[in-house]
């Protein structure tokens, strides 16, 4: 029989802070099956307790203190990888791959935070190059399962009804030109020369944005907002927190929404968890 599963996705700037701020009170109502976490800051301890009764698998960065990706979920899980593309990449906590049954059917979910960037610095080139690894990866993922999902914190507004201020943001990190060709092809016609924003063209892969396909060709809704001026007030946001579906599994969404906090100091993080329901089961 055919299974509802609620797949949720947020970037809590730190989980034990997170925790502190009211995590554990959003989740209790929230009714979430599979929760993915990015920018964790915390080891495999401090993880597992701050989410009693789950099972839970994390990658942690190197750098301690810095980044790190988790996936949660109420049922135990069958394979994990974190291994993505070099060594630089595979021990900065960025990249967390899990497969788990539900119904005979093998889901895969990915819990992904993608570097921040600076234009003309190394933290660009490191975001590069976990966009080309990303891009390899994808076709991969899909061919090993074809029901799977990308989620998390991309740091990539893909169009410029992804971002507030887009006009003032086309020459900063999150919003280049060449960054958003590499979302042209993850979601261009799957085989298809796909011509991307920075002017080059390039072969589609044919995911799906779930977020952009379920509320069409309006502005947000934003799930970022920065903690200067009145941001979050005047709903000056990003939206970078994306799940990304294979085709197979994006014919089975059968809701989406970003959990946009009722007001500036009820939020636990800076980020707004983007939630979809998947139905999963033959």
């Amino acid at each position: 029989m055919p299974r509802t599963i609620r797949i949720a996705s947020v970037n809590v700037n730190g989980i034990r802070a997170a925790a502190r701020k009211g995590m554990h009170a959003w989740l209790e109502g929230a009714d979430v099956d599979i929760l993915t976490l990015q920018e964790v800051r915390a080891g495999a301890d401090d993880l597992a307790a701050s989410l009693p009764g789950w099972h839970v698998v994390g990658d942690e960065a190197l750098a301690k203190g810095r980044a790190g990706v988790a996936v949660a979920a109420r049922v135990p899980f069958g394979a994990v990888r974190t291994e993505f593309a070099d060594d630089a990449l595979d021990t900065a906590g960025r990249w967390i791959e899990v497969d788990v049954e539900v119904e005979s059917e093998t889901l895969s979910v990915v819990s992904a935070y993608v570097h921040t960037g600076e234009v003309g610095t190394a933290r660009q080139d490191e975001k590069w190059a976990f966009l080309d690894a990303m891009e390899h990866r994808m076709p991969q993922l899909r061919a090993a399962a074809p029901l799977s999902l990308i989620t998390g914190d991309l740091n990539v507004g893909h169009r410029e009804l992804d971002i507030r201020n887009w006009r003032g943001n086309l020459k900063k990190a999150g919003f280049l030109p060449r960054e958003r060709a590499y979302f042209d092809r993850f979601l261009g016609v799957e085989g298809a020369d796909v011509p991307c924003t920075d002017g080059t063209s390039g072969a589609g892969l044919g995911w799906v944005d779930v977020g952009r396909r379920f509320h069409g060709d309006v502005d947000g809704p934003y799930t970022w907002w920065s903690n200067r001026g009145k941001a979050f007030d005047n709903d000056t946001g990003w939206r970078i927190d994306y799940h990304l579906a294979s085709p197979e599994l994006a014919a089975r969404v059968e809701d989406y929404r970003v959990v946009r906090a009722p007001s500036w100091d009820t939020r636990w993080s800076d980020h707004a968890p983007v939630v979809a329901d998947y139905r999963i089961g033959l």
